[in-house]
């Protein structure tokens, strides 16, 4: 049986925000004192590390679900099927549904079915559920509706991820310029004519890792002490995603049957351009060999780490020709890759 991906979208916000827009930013590190370096400084280093010139912030008006929702419709028109025919309706997602303005999180009732009813579905059966996996949950969700299928306890989903991350941050945090809004969907379903997921492999590293990514209170000591922000380790998330990650894909390659040769472009969560380059780099080196020129595709310059967004955003945006330098054949091998809180890491190896 064939299952894979028959249908796309993606939903990238309109409000753009630059580096130079954090040039009036009070950063503090996390003990409140200040950073001792001008914001010019700061940003230039952040845009070296991160790859990261501009970042894409929802409309006050539109909440992660409603970026879900505009994701999702894509993908139902992509993969041309009737939407009261989708069995499950997976969102990944973090925090829920941060309204502008407000800091509480709103999961109730879920994102998947808040989708379901703004898609406006009947169906009683299609079942709604929030996945949370930290970045890795939209990769996951693929995961679990191939299952679903598997069994015979489905025949299509909905898999969806996204986040408004820029209402989760701290101001006064330099990597808050890391984060922002998005969200990407597909469908998934029995694929005769199309493509096909070979493997897939998923990890959950929860001793010394487990609280890498994690909420705490504002660097600003004066700032309220109650309101949590999303906070991370940096250097030890680098660290972690370096050693592990490389080795996670090629346990995936190897249960695909799929030759390193035969790995057109991967697919990896767009969180940071110098860390995904070391692990891609990584895992080449495995197998002895370079990376190829144009294997990864990146479009975190412009629109910043959203989260369980990235991956499927990405590849929707691959696959409709909007990066022209990075196409795919039918046939072709990928891989899918992500790395976030928990710490979590997974991968599907797809034949396209």
């Amino acid at each position: 049986m064939r299952i894979g991906i028959t249908g796309t979208g993606s939903y990238l916000p309109k409000i753009v925000t630059k580096n130079e827009d954090f040039l009036e930013h009070k950063f503090l590190g996390s003990d409140g004192a200040s950073i001792g370096h001008d914001n010019s400084v700061i940003i230039e280093k952040f845009k070296a590390i991160t790859g990261i010139s501009q970042r894409r912030y929802a409309n006050p008006k539109l909440n992660t679900s409603d970026l879900g929702f505009l994701a999702a419709q894509e993908a139902i028109t992509s993969a041309g099927i009737d939407k009261e025919t989708i069995d499950y309706i997976i969102f990944a997602h973090n925090f829920g549904d941060v309204s502008h303005g407000k800091i509480q999180g709103d999961t109730l009732p879920s994102l998947a079915t808040r989708v379901k009813h703004l898609l406006q579905i009947k169906n009683t059966s299609c079942v709604a559920y929030d996945l949370l996996f930290g970045c890795p949950g939209w990769i996951e969700g693929i995961i679990q509706a191939q299952a679903f299928i598997k069994s015979g306890m489905a025949q299509t989903c909905l898999v969806i991820g996204g986040e408004t991350l820029s209402r989760v941050i701290d101001p006064h945090d330099r990597d808050s310029m890391i984060y922002s809004d998005g969200a990407g969907a597909c469908i998934v379903g029995k694929n005769t004519n199309g493509g096909e997921i070979l493997a897939h492999a998923s990890q959950t590293h929860a001793n010394a890792e487990a609280y890498y990514l994690f909420f705490d209170k504002t660097n600003d000591q004066e700032g309220c002490s109650d309101t949590r922000y999303i906070k991370m380790h940096g250097r030890k998330i680098y660290e972690f995603a370096c050693t592990h990650v490389p080795q996670a894909l090629a346990h995936c390659l190897e249960k695909s049957g799929a030759h390193i040769d035969e790995v057109k472009k991967i697919f990896i969560h767009q969180a940071n351009e110098k860390m995904d380059e070391a692990i891609i780099k990584r895992f080449y080196k495995l197998y002895s060999k370079e990376a190829p020129d144009g294997v990864m595709p990146m479009i975190i310059h412009e629109m910043g780490n959203n989260s369980v967004a990235t991956v499927p955003i990405l590849y929707d945006r691959v696959i409709k020709g909007e990066l022209k330098e990075h196409q795919l054949t039918k046939g072709d091998v990928i891989i899918f890759a992500s790395v976030g809180a928990g710490m979590n890491i997974n991968a599907i190896v797809y034949r396209y």
